[in-house]
């Protein structure tokens, strides 16, 4: 089943028979429920994940305890924040949590160190899903860097309806400002203006992006 999981959800893996197989040896499939925290940050990287379904996202958190989301992590994909901390040694930096109900196939971390002495496949493997996400931490700091709240408040809205590809966004204007390490107040108020101008419709429990 893990074998199955990874070739349809992980594709460079199918033309890997060996490693796929040795990975499905040494991993197992966890389901995980909406709010689990899988990687605590401050503590020593103990799994990496390779998402199956569902969807976590991974915050940091700044020096005044508000948290700031960085990216997501959907199916296909693993937290390459988990993978350098693990590569390095070093405690984690970054809080991982699951946003939707999610499959995910577990490698123990000493086990993929073995892994990649093992298979440079795999080296490969994960260069590839470093360098994607590494491209979405670089617009995350331009944002952050040099846009306004609200550019940065529908930026967050763009990505967040582009995960699920619908135009509609189930949330509550607390959850966008945690997100945001913001206050709901100032979400409240931004939110507002981009109403008036025409670029979101706010609805009871949801918000559509116009």
């Amino acid at each position: 089943m893990i074998e199955t999981a990874l070739s349809t959800y992980f594709p460079k893996l199918a033309n890997m028979p060996d490693l796929k197989k040795e990975l499905a040896s040494i991993s197992t499939l966890m389901k995980f429920d909406a709010g689990t925290v899988i990687l605590k940050e401050g503590a020593y990287v103990k799994v990496i994940p390779l998402i199956i379904s569902g969807l976590a996202k991974v915050y940091k958190e700044e020096e005044n305890g508000h948290e700031v989301l960085l990216y997501y992590i959907k199916p296909g994909e693993s937290c390459i924040m988990s993978v350098t901390s693990m590569i390095k040694n070093e405690v984690s930096m970054v809080k991982a949590i699951i946003e939707e109900d999610a499959e995910v196939v577990v490698i123990p971390t000493d086990k993929a160190i073995q892994i990649a002495h093992k298979y440079p496949k795999w080296n490969e493997f994960i260069y590839e899903l470093f360098n994607l996400k590494f491209h979405e931490l670089l617009n995350v700091v331009k944002i952050l860097t040099f846009s306004k709240k609200d550019v940065r408040l529908f930026e967050y809205l763009k990505n967040k309806a582009a995960l699920k590809n619908e135009t509609t966004i189930t949330t509550t204007h607390q959850q966008i400002a945690d997100d945001l390490g913001s206050s709901r107040e100032v979400i409240s108020r931004l939110l507002k203006k981009l109403e008036h101008d025409g670029q979101i419709k706010l609805n009871q429990g949801n918000i559509e992006l116009l």
